[in-house]
């Protein structure tokens, strides 16, 4: 089916995607869009409900309908466009498409790495320095943190973009995924891209590990201070919400470690793509579930929202 398709029609992409497995094509157009579904109403469940219910209006819900935002974000810069592929016999993207869903991918990946390290900051005061948890995240500040991961991702991705866009392409237009990334887009070039991986070595610790450190520094301090709580309710509390968070953080770091810490080979790129697959599609459908089951303010939010309905 592939050499059918005119592998050299200039300003389009390929997309490889999932077509060694043609059966299976069919069983992933369902499923992923059943979670795809899941991730829009789950999460403008979670975006309206924290501003519908004044309980929630914290600094806590807060970042947390930013999350809803950037998944809903994230899930539609991808998802769309591969359901169309694994519908039809055509996995062709435009030259600007992907370019443009390079940059947002990578540009909503990036701030949902700074984000929850600022999510992870905030479970940090409301834990540890509770008497002035209003005054350290007060309403200006939040706004603040939150408009700098925004920021520092969509920074990040521009210099990877501009520096990917750069790149000579050899000309087949195959890319062996099933989006645009800049690893995958690099292996088409005709030219050193030694500059690219340079770059992507060194801004990768930057908004990857730094975060996770921060955020596993952060949950160091809480443990800490949930070991010497006397009251069993505050320590509950405690579980419920960083808990949920903590959760989400695993989600997100475990997978794409994974990705990029083993060894390029063959079975790895297959690999790659299916895990790719999970924090792509599953993970952002599973967010609103895990604060919503496990968040006692969240369920009674919902209560009280039906309850006037």
């Amino acid at each position: 089916m592939m050499k059918n398709i005119n592998t050299t029609s200039e300003g389009y992409f390929i997309l490889l995607g999932f077509s060694k497995w043609p059966l299976l094509e069919i069983v992933l157009f369902v499923v992923i869009l059943i979670f795809y579904l899941m991730t829009l109403l789950g999460n403008l469940f979670i975006i309206m409900l924290s501003y519908l219910d004044s309980c929630l209006h914290t600094p806590m819900y807060f970042f947390l309908s930013n999350l809803s935002f950037l998944d809903l974000c994230y899930t539609t810069s991808s998802i769309p466009q591969l359901l169309v592929n694994l519908w039809g016999p055509k996995k062709t993207i435009s030259y600007a498409g992907c370019m443009v869903q390079l940059y947002f991918v990578l540009a909503l990946g990036t701030t949902e790495c700074v984000l929850l390290m600022v999510m992870s900051y905030d479970r940090y005061a409301a834990v540890c320095r509770p008497l002035h948890y209003t005054v350290l995240m007060h309403p200006r500040l939040c706004q603040s943190l939150a408009l700098a991961s925004w920021v520092s991702g969509f920074t990040n991705s521009a210099l990877h973009s501009l520096f990917t866009f750069w790149v000579p392409l050899c000309g087949h237009y195959q890319v062996d995924h099933f989006f645009c990334e800049v690893p995958a887009l690099l292996k088409l070039s005709c030219s050193d891209t030694h500059a690219n991986e340079l770059t992507l070595m060194f801004t990768s610790p930057i908004f990857a590990l730094i975060p996770l450190f921060l955020i596993l520094t952060s949950y160091g301090a809480i443990a800490r201070a949930a070991l010497k709580m006397q009251s069993t309710t505050r320590l509950q509390k405690v579980f419920g919400t960083c808990g949920s968070h903590l959760m989400v953080v695993s989600l997100f770091f475990i997978p794409a470690l994974f990705i990029y810490l083993q060894p390029p080979t063959e079975n790895s790129q297959e690999q790659g793509k299916f895990i790719a697959l999970f924090y792509t599609v599953v993970k952002p459908s599973l967010n609103p579930l895990i604060y919503t089951l496990r968040n006692k303010d969240v369920r009674g939010a919902d209560r009280r929202l039906m309850g006037r309905a």
